[in-house]
């Protein structure tokens, strides 16, 4: 998956951008998104998705420019799937109808096909005895799980997942990741905002550090966390080692 960025700038108050000319040209296998609160990762992340449209420069993903003009928009969204923080469920369906219903009612699938494919990735990540669940009866992990299985049901090209681990307790991150990981084994092109370090570290093959709307640091994941180059990531870092064992 090719993604490039030319002079992205994104601002919700003039004067103030979020993201300040970021250009990036890169294919993209597996990629985590770190950095500080409020550097702008999830903006981009929004931007790669077609979910907000640039303030000045160009985004492009495999060939492909993402416009301001919220019909293409919309039309690339068609080609993606994007996970939230909270994973977004519809509170009243239950697990299986949280996957089905975009299927049929965004993509015009029949019932049946739909009603397939969710059983089919319900049995995959070892959910169908939940399938007949509404989200108040999943735990946290289960809720991204659904969440994740809704986002690929249709075979996107792409996947992004905006800190999918925030909201859960440390007993339901390592399930999502393991989900995450899966995917990726099996040749699924992911864009992740993260702060599980070890995870980036390990399971992405590229890590792009955002400090502050700009892109510092960008490269093989293991290089970029053993030789950090700028002061902000290595201060970053040790404030993330700080505490451990």
């Amino acid at each position: 998956m090719r993604v490039k960025l030319t002079g992205l700038t994104k601002e919700f108050t003039p004067g103030q951008p979020i993201l300040s000319s970021i250009d990036f040209d890169d294919d993209i296998h597996s990629l985590a998104i770190i950095g500080p609160s409020g550097g702008g990762k999830s903006t981009l992340l929004r931007i790669l998705g077609g979910l907000l449209p640039a303030s000045a420069g160009t985004v492009s993903v495999d060939g492909r420019t993402i416009g301001q003009n919220e019909s293409e928009r919309q039309a690339y969204r068609m080609t993606i799937g994007f996970v939230f923080q909270q994973g977004g469920l519809f509170e009243h369906l239950t697990a299986r109808q949280n996957i089905t219903l975009p299927l049929v009612k965004v993509r015009k699938w029949q019932p049946q096909r739909a009603e397939a494919r969710a059983d089919e990735l319900l049995t995959r990540f070892g959910l169908l005895a939940d399938g007949d669940k509404k989200p108040a009866a999943l735990s946290g992990g289960q809720k991204q799980r659904i969440a994740i299985a809704r986002a690929i049901a249709p075979t996107p090209g792409l996947l992004l997942l905006d800190e999918p681990t925030s909201a859960l307790d440390p007993e339901f991150t390592g399930e999502v990741l393991d989900m995450v990981e899966e995917l990726r084994q099996n040749g699924m092109d992911i864009i992740i905002v993260t702060h599980e370090m070890g995870f980036a570290r390990h399971a992405c093959e590229k890590t792009a550090f955002l400090h502050g709307g700009s892109l510092l640091e960008y490269g093989n994941s293991e290089a970029l966390f053993t030789r950090p180059s700028t002061p902000e990531l290595k201060a970053f870092l040790g404030k993330l080692l700080e505490w451990r064992a």
